[in-house]
């Protein structure tokens, strides 16, 4: 077997990079009434219409069951609508309203300036390296499933 090394564990860096990086987007959201979690979905719902509560979940990385939670309330907001499946009917599809589409239009540079911040005085070469990282790191965990 190989020597152990005591070097750092790239999951626990990402982890807390990740969580660093929430709460200073979570600081800036709190103006707008939204949860990163709840940014992200409108985001994803407006890239991708009709997601079910389970894309919702998997994409946000949380349970089912916080997921329904959390569209309820971006519903009971008037953020979002959900609306049957037409072909599965235990599914339903979150859809952005006029109010969800506006909130998500106006939050998106107020993150966008923060993580410009959060990027400043790195190089962009070890910005373009990391994304790169990330994106092939993200990759290989999808096909080792």
């Amino acid at each position: 077997m190989g020597e152990q090394t005591d070097g750092p564990v790239l999951s626990f860096l990402v982890r807390h990079a990740w969580l660093d990086m929430r709460a200073a987007i979570g600081a800036e959201l709190e103006e707008f009434g939204l949860t990163v979690p709840q940014f992200a979905t409108l985001l994803m719902v407006r890239h991708t219409p009709g997601m079910s509560a389970s894309q919702v979940a998997r994409e946000c990385g949380s349970t089912r069951q916080a997921a329904n939670e959390m569209l309820t309330t971006l519903e009971r907001d008037g953020l979002i609508t959900r609306s049957p499946h037409p072909t599965d009917r235990r599914t339903h599809q979150v859809h952005l309203t006029d109010l969800g589409a506006t909130r998500y239009a106006e939050t998106l540079p107020a993150v966008m300036r923060r993580e410009a911040a959060l990027m400043e005085g790195i190089a962009p070469e070890v910005r373009d390296a990391a994304v790169a990282w990330m994106t092939a790191v993200s990759t290989a965990c999808k096909l080792a499933k």
